[in-house]
């Protein structure tokens, strides 16, 4: 996070690692599941295609289904973003917007998800509908089990960010993230209005209420 740098463009930048030798998975797979051996599905990320191939049929199994894409950058900052939305869905639940506005907000959020995408790296061969883009965004930003969206409901309840944080057990990394992806976009200016609402809400402690109202507005 120091560096605002995927995992992949650190060890290549900094360790000089070739991309087709980095990998990463890509959900939507809450570890509370895959523990429990519920059925979970995984996109394995690597620019050589036999090597990511490889990867999925080693962690495959009866509840693990696999499948590949060459996609690496893409499916890491869509993890990253995935967790900023999901910390939104979660304030917007703290405010009592219902689950029609949900939706609204989750359909947004992957229309911001892929101008970014489409910014930091184009790919004819990249859909956000898959499932390591909006299947990982709905199952972070819906379940029980997500951390950045309990954190954001703490938030939208009125919790401020250290509070929330000391009563979690668990770090939300959409805190994080979220910081990191708004000095990323800095230099690249893609139109983002959930991340700044919500840098806005945790970094510069405006009100959730002001935040999301002026979101209210903007969506379609």
């Amino acid at each position: 996070p120091d560096e605002n740098l995927c995992c992949s463009e650190y060890f290549h930048q900094v360790y000089d690692v070739p991309y087709e030798n980095l990998a990463c998975i890509g959900g939507p797979s809450h570890a509370e599941e895959v523990a429990m051996e519920r059925l979970s599905y995984l996109t394995i990320g690597c620019e050589d295609e036999i090597k990511a191939r490889a990867f999925a049929d080693v962690i495959s199994s009866n509840y693990i289904k696999t499948k590949t894409s060459t996609d690496v950058i893409g499916i890491e900052y869509s993890s990253v973003l995935k967790n900023v939305y999901a910390i939104a869905s979660g304030i917007c639940s703290g405010l009592k917007y219902g689950d029609n506005f949900q939706a609204v907000l989750i359909s947004n959020a992957m229309q911001e998800m892929q101008r970014f995408l489409v910014t930091i790296r184009p790919m004819l061969n990249r859909s956000i509908i898959d499932s390591a883009y909006l299947g990982d965004q709905l199952v972070t930003g819906y379940s029980n089990f997500s951390r950045n969206r309990t954190f954001g409901t703490m938030i939208g309840k009125g919790y401020n960010v250290k509070s929330a944080q000391m009563e979690m057990e668990m770090i939300a990394e959409g805190y994080f993230g979220t910081k990191c992806m708004k000095e990323i976009n800095r230099h690249l200016h893609v139109n983002m209005p959930i991340l700044d609402a919500v840098y806005n809400i945790l970094y510069e402690r405006i009100s959730p209420q002001i935040e999301i109202k002026l979101l209210t507005d903007s969506f379609r």
